[in-house]
């Protein structure tokens, strides 16, 4: 497995906990993406503490859900889980808690953007105790039931301002505008890089492909976050029918065969 690959666990997405760990041991997986999901249903403490046994890396700890920002009552819950979330990156030794951030509803972007800030300026406040990083990820525009960030240059702004890191969705962002100078400006900001395909007429999603499988000029595109500097992880997030058709273990060893040749190619 090339080292700066990682295999997240959303790519099975019906698999347990336990089935996944046996897939990373039989298929060589040095380098995940947790999810909370999983670990929640396993157990959380236990499951996480079974995790950082395994002695895996942990390039991410995916999976929080969206805040309801137009919803103050429910903030006091949703912080609870953000914060369950940050004890268990704790205990897997995550390198980032990927978040996003919640839809805006009939809120502006700017409002939204206000009353994100203010709902996480606690979390953010014990984040930075416990030395974990928070990265805020776009998301594709037809998600704004999870988010309202649904592009990669307004991701480096909202991150800036608060003092967090950027999840770059590849999937989601490889048709920008100044695209590149926007990875140029913006990677100091990136903790992660998320890698799946896309092929040009799909109509839903998710609906991802293995890298390689569809339309995205990956050289192009990670040959960009690259040359600017990014030194992180490229993680494998396949989700949809396609890979639901194909299996979990075909598609994910082609994933990783198929990221790791491309970096390689391109010198990382």
């Amino acid at each position: 497995m090339h080292p700066r690959v990682s295999l997240s666990e959303l790519c099975s997405w019906n698999w347990t906990l336990d089935e996944d760990l046996a897939f990373y041991e039989q298929a060589g997986i040095t380098t995940i993406g947790a999810s909370l999901v999983k670990l929640e249903a396993a157990g959380w403490k236990q499951a996480a503490y079974r995790v950082r046994d395994t002695g895996l890396r942990v390039a991410n700890l995916i999976g929080v859900g969206p805040f309801r920002l137009a919803d103050r009552a429910r903030w006091d819950e949703q912080r609870d889980r953000v914060r369950r979330a940050l004890a268990i990156a704790e205990i897997v030794d995550a390198e980032c808690l990927v978040l996003t951030t919640g839809p805006a509803g009939a809120l502006t972007w700017e409002q939204a953007a206000d009353e994100y800030e203010e709902a996480m300026d606690p979390i953010l406040a014990e984040a930075k105790r416990t030395g974990v990083a928070i990265a805020v990820e776009h998301t594709n525009s037809l998600r704004v039931d999870v988010g309202f960030l649904h592009n990669l240059h307004d991701a480096v702004d909202l991150a800036r301002r608060l003092g967090v890191g950027v999840c770059m969705e590849t999937n989601a962002c490889w048709a920008e505008r100044n695209l590149a100078e926007t990875i140029a400006a913006g990677v100091d900001t990136f903790r992660l890089v998320q890698v799946s395909d896309f092929a040009v007429g799909t109509l839903s999603t998710p609906n991802r492909l293995v890298p390689g499988d569809g339309d995205i000029p990956f050289s192009r595109v990670l040959g960009n976050v690259l040359d600017a500097g990014y030194q992180g992880v490229f993680d494998l997030e396949l989700i949809g029918p396609k890979i639901e058709e194909e299996g979990y273990a075909s598609a994910c060893r082609r994933a990783v065969d198929n990221l790791g040749a491309m970096l390689e190619s391109l010198g990382a």
